[in-house]
């Protein structure tokens, strides 16, 4: 079968097309405003991509359109499609109906950590012996690739750990992704409001998490943290599985971190083992907690999974080091909720007490751009010691509000740019040694790490010392 998909070069199709392809499939497809790692993961594998969406890609005459959720009505292919009476359906709909059927799936479900979540479940598994299939929304270290699919091996129901996103799954489909699914362990990460662009608010995606649960069938498993408000309320509305808790006073809880990121793991009361390894911060601590509780529902004892995450190697844009340039470090991270940019910050700082943190935001997704987190952007960043914040009212990723304004709560440690090289230049002048600069966006963000390295560079060959 030929698939066309469109919108390819997302996070989430673009595994898709892996699948598909691994499958047997004739794999094409088109997207816009393209930025690695996923592009260059697709051009690796010899997936033909097409820049833009003219309506004249009909003529390939694929067997089926695969549609991603960036297609909008207006898309000219997506128009031409439908006054054409041409075969279509949706990424998630078309991996539920033709990839997933005959596995054990493992769901990760949340609005933080599904992807780091969802890799160090998939390396458990594959430490374990268990050869996964998986689908992540990025890249892990340790795989090379955020999709696998892996034939049948073992007698028993293979295993797929999938990173299960509650957006919307289709212009034509409104439901969370997660329902076309079917998971027999469901991670429940974490949940709170997100997604202003498509959801009114914390009630409505408290709907869809209820929507994904009556999906897992009583033999299942749904993993939970404790204390969390919104998925009490969500499992009150009916829960038919049974519930696995992870975090303080749960089945599976996590001692302190000490000074080199490691912590002793317990398991009902009893502790089974130390996870050490080079992450940081309790959100790390607490998405370790829910690998291993879903990894024991498909039988890795607790043990062995804690020995495979002190091996685990961490994802590509999650607080990955990107270079260090006269002892100054530049890290790359996908945070772009106020929750998740707290997190991020917060746990760097726990490693490096004394080091300066220069924060480097850009508010890209569609809530940033709305404006509907923007009150809590200020505690957000409390960690940092400086925070340039680029954003302007221009272009596809205008913002709708005015940043200086959000951020004048941090006073001077807060400055705000429109231009992307002068910015560069600012940071490179205001990082000494000892430095950690942390970027964080959903996009490539105009290169904006390299450029950060090389104007470090530039400085250091042209003064000859640091800042």
């Amino acid at each position: 079968m030929h698939l066309h998909i469109l919108g390819i070069c997302g996070t989430f199709m673009g595994g898709l097309a892996l699948l598909a392809r691994a499958a047997g499939h004739r794999v094409t497809g088109c997207d816009a405003g393209v930025y690695p790692p996923m592009s260059t993961q697709l051009m690796e594998q010899g997936i033909d991509l097409i820049e833009g969406y003219d309506a004249s890609q009909t003529s390939l005459k694929p067997d089926l359109f695969v549609v991603g959720n960036v297609v909008t009505r207006g898309n000219p292919l997506m128009e031409a499609i439908l006054n054409e009476g041409l075969p279509y359906t949706s990424g998630p709909q078309w991996l539920g109906e033709h990839v997933l059927p005959g596995h054990h799936v493992l769901a990760v479900a949340g609005t933080h950590g599904k992807t780091t979540t969802t890799s160090m479940l998939a390396w458990i598994l594959e430490a374990a012996g268990q050869r996964p299939s998986f689908l992540v929304g990025g890249v892990p270290h340790d795989f090379g690739v955020s999709a696998r699919l892996e034939p049948a091996q073992r007698a028993s129901r293979p295993v797929f750990a999938i990173e299960a996103d509650e957006y919307d799954t289709a212009f034509f489909d409104k439901r969370s992704k997660f329902v076309h699914y079917r998971p027999r362990t469901a991670i429940l990460n974490n949940l709170e409001y997100d997604h202003a662009d498509i959801f009114p608010d914390l009630a409505a995606i408290e709907t869809q998490f209820h929507h994904l649960v009556r999906t897992v069938p009583g033999q299942g498993r749904i993993v939970v943290p404790t204390r969390s408000p919104a998925l009490e309320r969500v499992l009150e509305r009916g829960c038919w599985s049974e519930t696995v808790t992870f975090g303080e006073d749960g089945t599976w809880q996590a001692g302190p971190e000490d000074a080199a990121g490691s912590f002793e793991v317990a398991y009902r009361g009893t502790v089974v083992g130390r996870v050490q390894w080079a992450l940081s911060g309790e959100h790390n601590r607490m998405n370790a907690l829910a690998a291993l509780a879903a990894a024991e529902h498909v039988g890795v004892p607790p043990a062995e999974s804690i020995a495979a995450l002190s091996r685990f190697a961490g994802v590509k844009r999650r607080m990955e080091l990107r270079g260090t340039v006269n002892d100054i470090r530049v890290y790359d991270d996908f945070a772009h909720h106020p929750t998740a940019i707290a997190t991020t910050l917060a746990g760097l700082r726990a490693r490096v007490p004394a080091g300066r943190i220069l924060a480097v935001l850009e508010p890209r997704s569609n809530t940033m751009k709305l404006g509907a987190m923007k009150a809590q952007l200020p505690g957000s960043l409390a960690a940092a010691d400086l925070v340039f914040c680029f954003g302007n009212n221009e272009g596809k990723h205008a913002l709708g509000w005015d940043p200086a304004n959000a951020l004048a709560p941090l006073g001077d440690r807060a400055s705000t740019w429109s231009d992307l090289s002068a910015m560069v230049e600012a940071i490179a002048a205001a990082a000494r040694p000892g430095d950690h600069i942390v970027v964080m966006s959903n996009g490539g963000f105009g290169g904006v790490h390299d450029k950060l390295l090389q104007a470090l560079d530039s400085r250091r060959a042209h003064t000859g010392r640091g800042k």
